[in-house]
């Protein structure tokens, strides 16, 4: 019977994964001849034998991939036959234009951990066991294609023995880039605070391990940077991390060993325990359970853990001895980005560990650890970081090479080629030169390795942002986003839908077209425009930043605005020195207007009792939301819509009333959140009814940090599909600031093909 030969093209996230041996195995199975490489753009095989033979291992190639593949297309075309004699795997080759995918770093396989656990294995307890499967991947990479030469593995030389695996198809860490023996590889080491070697190898780590259970802090240099660890079940060491690090009261991340460590700490859902033993391995929300036995100062009151299963070799190690649950918050001052060199941390967290447990291994990008939550019958992302990126969004349509270079906060850069958008991992909060640096490095990496070379650059429209300066200095045209139209055009585009759509757009800030601070929005658009339908009332905000940190100067200038100089006699006002504020509010000094749903959240809290200043990011907000118990009432507070200027306003000043009667008459903490929360989810449906009727418009976009709240959100879905709307909801990235860049990259397209 006479042959066939197939030139075959593979793209995804093919290389570095085992892809040309589980190649070259299907190809041996079914007696094919030819050959299969790397190259810039994928995977290239040449195959040939008989048409049903290759028909089989097409369909194969995808059908039985390597666990970490992410198969893409397969394009197939017929050439003339060849003597091979047999089937080949050759070397990488660097022609045609960059199109592969990089795979995250993802956590260290079983059949690793197998071998990790065996006394008579060679790679006994060594820290930094992988193979195709398993391992970092993302933060050691430094230039495509993904070879060993080209990641910071480049300056350990492989052992006769790792060598045989790495040249042999038929193992399993052949061609794994990262592969390494204790006689070959990165070693471990431990210094003291004040930069000198301690002990190395496996008498580092039982240092540290002694270390760990005497109280102190450990700095442990990990896959993306390092982590500040504590036995998290001794309270004073957890308060000395706190007060070390400036992080007073933010919840810390909680790392266990396995599931059956898990499930004593928090109560689990079955979408909860997939995503904790996930190849990613993110940081999961989770419930708290009683006698759980970690401190209570991880995380004050709140009712969830962020829960994290070992993912590294290192962990485990760390947890076989008798610290059962350790404290691994991000190896950083506040604000500032994870420290990823040695020399680095030691100088940069001096002061707050003890001592670092160090590997030699360099880390080429930093990389935080995720966190998702179970949120509306879905796990989704609040930092999308190690494990996910830079993992692709696969959007509706292609068009040219556009950058989004992100918003000030939760900053992430994006970048659009073809049908794919490659965000980086969170690079954090843009405040400070750290940061700054990591922004620009992120930027660099991601254009380098997918060969992107963007023909404009979209910013947010707040002049002042270091992304947005940094995207004016460059020698390319530039584009000003509003920040919730880049919202609303980010959740259109993760979901792969065209628009029009009703966009619910609720955060804390963003630079509105008249000058003032808008966050509770109500759009009407897609990725092309969009109109600003509604929104929430704008009202002073007296002190401007100062009023983020203490919500009751936001409570007294909204209580000013729903009743002007008669204020209420409300428990709260004793506590302040209100005269200056009101002061403020009514000469118009330094009060700039805001509709910020975040806001109204932080002026309910410190009128209804709870917190009056906060020490991170949205406390008043979730505390208040956790006041409620997880329900709502079937009754809300009252809350006006009516029309001004072309638009729909929704009343705060009703809702400020309400409140306020509400404390007067000794109402509960709980009741008032439970029908706050009813009332603005009342309000906003009645708005995209409206909007329904006059537009023909029936589906309605959710986006914004304010729907991290799981209240909020799952009550406000709940209401929409009732009265018959579909709701779209982030999936792949967060809802906050997180998928600005996303949205911006898309609206721009659009832009470049308006001309």
């Amino acid at each position: 019977m006479s042959s066939e030969r197939w030139k075959i093209s593979v793209s995804g996230i093919v290389q570095g994964v085992g892809f040309r041996p589980f190649v070259y195995r299907l190809a041996r199975e079914r007696a094919l001849t030819g050959f299969v490489a790397n190259t810039s753009g994928g995977v290239a095989i040449e195959a040939q034998g008989q048409t049903a033979q290759l028909e089989d291992f097409l369909v194969a190639l995808r059908k039985e991939a390597p666990p970490l593949a992410q198969v893409g297309e397969i394009v197939s075309i017929s050439m003339p036959t060849r003597q091979d004699g047999e089937f080949a795997l050759h070397h990488s080759a660097t022609f045609g234009p960059v199109s592969t995918l990089i795979s995250p770093d993802v956590a260290v396989c079983a059949l690793c951990l197998a071998e990790f656990f065996d006394p008579a294995d060679h790679r006994f307890r060594y820290p930094f066991i992988n193979c195709t499967n398993c391992g970092p991947r993302y933060t050691i990479v430094q230039r495509i294609p993904y070879d060993r030469p080209h990641t910071t593995m480049h300056g350990f030389v492989m052992c006769a023995a790792c060598q045989r695996e790495y040249d042999d198809p038929a193992n399993r860490r052949f061609h794994a880039q990262p592969n390494c023996c204790p006689d070959c590889g990165p070693q471990l080491s431990l210094v003291a605070a004040d930069g000198h070697t301690v002990a190395e190898r496996d008498e580092a780590l039982n240092e540290a391990v002694r270390r760990l259970v005497a109280g102190e802090i450990v700095a442990v240099k990990g896959i993306g940077g390092f982590h500040l660890a504590v036995d998290a079940a001794n309270s004073q060491a957890v308060k000395c991390l706190r007060q070390r690090k400036g992080r007073e009261a933010k919840p810390l991340a909680v790392m266990v060993a396995d599931l059956l460590a898990a499930r004593r700490i928090c109560r689990l859902e079955p979408l909860e325990e997939q995503a904790l033993g996930s190849q990613a391995r993110p940081i999961v929300l989770a419930t708290k359970k009683e006698g759980h036995g970690v401190a209570a100062e991880v995380a004050p009151g709140y009712d969830q853990f962020g829960l994290m299963l070992a993912y590294a070799p290192l962990h485990y190690l760390l947890l076989q001895g008798p610290v059962r649950a350790l404290v691994m918050t991000s190896g950083n001052r506040s604000e500032e980005p994870i420290c990823i060199e040695n020399d680095e941390a030691v100088q940069r967290l001096a002061g707050i560990a003890d001592c670092f447990l160090l590997h030699d291994r360099p880390i080429h990008l930093p990389c935080d650890d995720s966190v998702v939550v179970l949120q509306s019958g879905m796990i989704r992302q609040v930092r999308r970081s190690r494990g996910f990126a830079p993992k692709p969004i696969v959007l509706a349509e292609t068009g040219g090479m556009v950058l989004g270079v992100g918003a000030e906060l939760k900053n992430t850069v994006c970048l659009l080629k073809e049908n794919q958008a490659f965000c980086s991992q969170h690079i954090g909060d843009l405040k400070n030169l750290e940061a700054y640096r990591v922004f620009q490095q992120s930027l660099g990496q991601l254009a380098a390795l997918f060969e992107i070379t963007p023909t404009l650059i979209v910013h947010d429209l707040h002049p002042q942002y270091l992304s947005s300066r940094w995207a004016k200095e460059q020698a390319l045209p530039t584009l000003a986003v509003q920040h919730h139209h880049a919202h609303l055009a980010a959740c259109l585009a993760e979901n792969r839908h065209e628009g029009p759509a009703i966009g619910i757009i609720l955060d804390g800030a963003g630079y509105g077209l008249d000058q003032t601070i808008w966050g509770g929005e109500v759009l009407l658009g897609d990725a092309r425009g969009y109109q600003r339908f509604s929104a929430l009332e704008s009202l002073p905000l007296p002190g401007g930043d100062a009023a983020v940190q203490a919500p009751w100067r936001t409570a007294l200038s909204y209580l000013h605005a729903a009743y002007g100089a008669e204020l209420p006699d409300l428990p709260f006002l004793a506590d302040h020195a209100c005269g200056p504020i009101l002061i403020m509010v009514e000469k118009g000094v330094n009060s700039p207007l805001t509709s910020s749903c975040g806001r109204l959240f932080d002026a309910v809290a410190a009128m209804s009792g709870g917190r009056q200043t906060i020490q991170y990011e949205a406390q008043a907000a979730i505390e208040l939301m956790q006041a409620a118990g997880g329900r709502l009432d079937e009754e809300g507070f009252p809350c006006e819509v009516y029309p001004e200027d072309d638009m729909l306003k929704i009343s705060v000043r009703s809702l400020i009333r309400a409140v306020a009667q509400a404390v007067q008459a000794g109402m509960a903490h709980s009741e008032i959140s439970r029908r706050f929360h009813a009332g603005l989810i009342s309000a906003f449906t009645r708005v995209a009814e409206e909007a329904r009727c006059r537009e023909k418009i029936n589906t309605v976009v959710l986006s914004g940090g304010v729907f991290q709240n799981r209240l909020l959100l799952e009550g406000l879905v709940a209401s929409l599909e009732r009265a018959g709307f579909q709701v779209l909801r982030h999936k792949e990235l967060p809802c906050n600031d997180g998928c600005i860049s996303l949205g911006q990259a898309v609206i721009g397209r659009q832009a470049l093909k308006k001309g």
